[in-house]
């Protein structure tokens, strides 16, 4: 058996020497069956993918494997929808396993959404305001050509009030109409103004995770005396690494010493793109050792190289060895738009998930209290998936590395490891407290004069963090109900591995 290798090296050192010979097998044969539990094989089209996902991922590679396997062999693919199936294999403690189909994992992966209004909305409800604000919006979002902006304030649809969610039927009103397409929408803008317009959500729309890059200057804000990188990252896309070296290479070309990095909703995504944001980021001292040390499941262990006399395998942030003319070339392509920061702050909220806090997690060690968390408690996610496909043969592996995903069906991400720092620290369950906590400040557009933001640039600027500001507006003080966000989804909070990068590289 081979281990598949992509034409790019990834900066992973999570070698497995005997895993190869668990991929890509023929599916094992179930043991003669009565005629009654025949039919009902026959009659489930997705008896063969359940039977692999268990035995060949879930058996082997799921965290909570020893402790689920004898339980698991007793359950009956066709008893279960796929997707329940999968549930019903996870451990009691796991809440953050997930799998989708085909369609949901490649519009993820490319950023292209069909029909969407291209935005994100949440409530202010920490400042007692449960009014719809928009968060967030993608370039090319149909409400951009109205003026809406983040900040902007929902009030109506088709004329009903919503301008809070002061009950379900409320909240009922919202879900049933917001969707819809066309929709007659008024927002009230930042400037004051109520705009009322009818639009249909875009068709398609490609969207990108590095929502902003932008260089504040000296005068931006009161003190400041020197240039601060300000990058808005919304997702750890490996198909987008470029956005990041831009990012880097604007910072760099300003001299910007000093980089505010807005995780605040990014859930998280490919350890290849936080491995190109570490290598960015990460000081000249942290070069050669390790960012994250990733634990996994006791027969893992067995097979993995060890870091330390708990064997736990690893992936470093520097990886330049005279014999690997690949690692050379990447870190080359890196290296020219290094940063040396003296500081670095990131903001954050409950949308800041699984690859965020990894990224935050592995550079305390070598940042110290120059690194800063500004914002709410993040998500709390200390683990990661691999990625694992059906159908999953070579064949299969092959199609899914090279981007052809004609004959993908399921995408399967179970828990597989936990991470944790150079000094062996994890993610806590309950996600990381901030140094200097402050509500989301969905009223302002991202800039000088947004809350967080301007809460980092004003303890650059004098040393001290500003007092937190009453930002609410008069629709604040009413009691309501909360509207749905991304994070309350199944899914959200993503550190994923592919499945080559975790193989021995020969």
């Amino acid at each position: 058996m081979k281990a598949h290798i992509s034409s790019r090296i990834w900066l992973f050192l999570a070698l497995f020497p005997l895993l190869a010979v668990l991929q890509g097998c023929p599916e094992n044969e179930d043991p003669p069956v009565k005629d009654e539990e025949a039919e009902k094989i026959a009659a489930d089209p997705d008896y063969k993918a359940k039977s692999f996902l268990r035995k060949e991922y879930m058996d082997v590679y799921y965290y909570w494997q020893a402790e689920v396997k004898s339980r698991n062999a007793a359950y009956k693919p066709y008893d279960y929808e796929i997707y329940d199936f999968f549930d019903a294999l996870l451990d009691n403690r796991d809440h953050w396993s997930w799998m989708c189909d085909k369609e949901y994992y490649v519009s993820s992966e490319t950023g292209v959404y069909n029909g969407t209004w291209g935005v994100s909305l949440a409530q202010p409800v920490e400042f007692g305001d449960y009014g719809i604000r928009i968060r967030y919006m993608y370039p090319g979002s149909p409400f951009e050509q109205f003026g809406v902006t983040r900040g902007a304030w929902l009030r109506r649809i088709n004329g009903y009030d919503i301008s809070s969610i002061d009950s379900q039927e409320d909240l009922n009103y919202f879900n049933n109409n917001y969707g819809k397409t066309p929709q007659t929408f008024t927002f009230r803008l930042v400037d004051g103004r109520d705009t009322t317009f009818t639009v249909a959500k875009a068709a398609s729309l490609a969207t990108r995770p590095g929502l902003i890059t932008h260089v504040f200057q000296p005068g931006d804000v009161p003190g400041l005396s020197e240039p601060v990188g300000y990058f808005h990252y919304l997702s750890f896309l490996a198909n987008f690494l470029d956005d990041i070296d831009n990012a880097m290479k604007t910072f760099h070309e300003a001299g910007v010493k000093k980089a505010i990095i807005d995780l605040r909703y990014n859930g998280g995504g490919d350890s290849r793109a936080s491995q190109r944001l570490i290598d960015y980021l990460a000081p000249k001292s942290a070069e050669g050792k390790p960012y994250v040390i990733r634990h996994h499941n006791s027969y893992m262990q067995s097979l993995s190289n060890s870091y330390s006399d708990e064997k736990n395998t690893y992936s470093i942030i520097s990886s330049l060895r005279p014999d690997d003319a690949d690692s050379r070339a990447v870190w080359d392509k890196v290296y020219p738009n290094r940063l040396d920061l003296d500081a670095i702050y990131f903001i954050t909220g409950e949308g800041s998930a699984s690859a965020s806090e990894m990224v935050m997690n592995g550079l305390r060690p070598y940042f110290g209290d120059k690194l800063q968390m500004v914002g709410d408690t993040t998500y709390g996610k200390p683990n990661g998936m691999y990625v694992f496909i059906y159908p999953g043969g070579d064949d299969d592996y092959d199609r899914f590395y090279a981007d052809d995903f004609s004959k993908l069906k399921w995408v399967f991400l179970p828990i597989c490891f936990y991470n944790m720092n150079s000094e062996l620290e994890a993610i806590p369950d309950h996600g990381f407290a901030p140094n200097n906590r402050r509500p989301d400040d969905v009223y302002h557009d991202f800039g000088a004069s947004e809350d967080l933001i301007n809460a980092c640039l004003t303890r650059i600027a004098t040393g001290s963090y500003p007092a937190l500001k009453n930002v609410s507006t008069k629709a604040a003080g009413r009691r309501g109900v909360r509207i749905r966000l991304e994070e309350d989804e199944p899914g959200y909070g993503r550190d994923v591995v592919r499945r080559s990068d975790f193989l021995e590289k020969k």
